[in-house]
């Protein structure tokens, strides 16, 4: 087998334990599995739940609770028909589509190796392919009990549309003037054709967005500066430097709406892929709006004394794409010189569980002490008790999940009050008062 094939295989392998993990211990499960399952589609379980709520709450926290220049926003899903129409989605939101008429799958025409479209030959059976057509990915559905062409209505492929249209409402009832942003996580839509690797590629996903509004001519600036602090936020939440890199659009790959663009690129197991995208939009979303809609969405700047559509810098996340990345990078298998330790380097703030409360064994009281040291911390973050197994067991099982602290009582509690405290990722371990526990994770789980 040569490097390149062994290289492969590797990360193919990577891929396989990480989806194991994932169904195993509770982050994620197909959706409707006892079904046999729908494509495409995941559910988060109970561990996958809090993984995700953590990095919403991290990039919510960055964007919304940590600076004065940016307001959240919850928009609806379903908006009226004419906002898709206004911001090109029904016209340019599309794909090429392919199918062969002897084995009958269906391609992306841009995803074709050449060669086969030259030769209108499945990549998969050599049958003959259909000629490319469009293929809009937006889901549709009707709204009230007619369902004609009337009463057609979207589920938003994107949530950006929704804080467009807010514009106004928000800068107006916050009083806010420009530069200034809206903060928005929410679920989109996209009935992609080739969906893939497990939950990058998705027909339902979050995305977690920010617009920020600012005076023509200081957009470059502006580009600039989110570029930076959306790539230092990658690193906050513990991405290695190495697996992050910027990707700049040239001219055959910028939106019709963008005229500056750069992804945020991870290296995944199956490579370097986008994990979010900063756009310099222009002033084309609120023009488009201000046309199909007929309202004035221009901004009065009394700084300069002049009426302006703002222009719109873009930052645009996949939360479920953010989560797949902190899996891939925390993912680590250790030889402890006995067995391969498998461990979830996660950054204590994102981990499901802050800590896990352990009694050495199950008598001489140490139940009792486990139990109340734990009902002493619930209030304030996720742990969890388990007095099932051998202690070493039960921290293998923390390890997996990524649960920085284990506090364990033992014998030596019973005399002095004291508790072992052991480390994740080092397997160190120290002794503090069980008076002390909260304070101590509560320094320890930042952000």
């Amino acid at each position: 087998m040569t490097k390149k094939n062994t290289a492969t295989s590797n990360q193919q392998q990577l891929m396989d334990k990480i989806v194991s993990l994932c169904k195993r211990r509770g982050f994620i499960f197909q959706s409707s599995e006892i079904y046999g399952g729908i494509n495409a589609c995941w559910d988060y379980g109970p561990l996958g739940v809090e993984l995700k709520n953590n990095i919403k709450q991290a990039w919510w926290r960055a964007m919304v609770y940590e600076r004065d220049d940016i307001e959240g926003l919850d928009a609806a899903i379903l908006m009226h028909p004419k906002v898709w129409e206004a911001s090109g989605h029904v016209e340019n939101f599309t794909d090429p589509l392919v199918d062969c008429k002897s084995c009958k799958l269906r391609f992306r025409a841009d995803q074709i190796p050449e060669e086969n479209l030259k030769l209108k030959k499945c990549p998969e059976c050599g049958g003959e392919l259909t000629e490319p057509r469009k293929f809009n990915l937006m889901f549709k559905t009707f709204m009230g009990p007619v369902e004609d062409e009337a009463h057609v209505v979207y589920l938003r492929p994107e949530t950006a549309q929704g804080i467009y249209v807010n514009f106004e409402n928000v800068y107006v009832s916050m009083r806010r003037k420009i530069p200034f942003g809206i903060a928005q996580i929410g679920k989109a839509f996209r009935n992609e054709i080739t969906p893939g690797n497990f939950i990058f590629r998705t027909r339902e996903f979050e995305q977690m967005e920010m617009q920020y509004f600012v005076r023509p001519g200081t957009d470059m600036e502006w580009f600039e500066k989110w570029r930076e602090e959306r790539f230092k936020w990658y690193l906050r939440i513990g991405i290695k430097p190495e697996k992050l890199r910027f990707h700049q659009h040239g001219p055959d790959e910028l939106a019709h709406y963008a005229s500056a663009a750069y992804d945020i690129q991870f290296e995944f197991p199956f490579g370097w892929q986008e994990l979010e995208g900063i756009h310099n939009r222009t002033d084309y979303d609120l023009s488009r709006h201000q046309q199909y809609s007929g309202k004035d969405l221009s901004y009065f700047d009394d700084e300069i004394g002049q009426k302006y559509i703002p222009y719109i810098i873009e930052t645009s996340a996949g939360c479920d794409r953010t989560l797949l990345a902190v899996l891939v990078n925390a993912y680590d298998e250790e030889d402890t010189g006995k067995e391969i330790r498998t461990v979830l380097r996660l950054h204590p703030f994102l981990a499901p569980i802050k800590a896990a409360v352990l009694p050495l064994v199950n008598r001489e009281n140490m139940p009792q002490i486990a139990w109340e040291i734990y009902k002493s911390l619930k209030p304030h973050f996720k742990v969890f008790y388990d007095d099932s197994g051998s202690i070493g067991r039960r921290y293998r099982r923390q390890d997996e999940i990524g649960t920085p602290f284990c506090f364990t009582v033992d014998s030596q509690t019973l005399q002095d009050g004291t508790v072992t405290v052991r480390d994740r990722d080092t397997m160190k371990q120290e002794r503090i008062h069980k008076s002390e526990v909260l304070d101590f994770l509560k320094e320890k789980i930042t952000f």
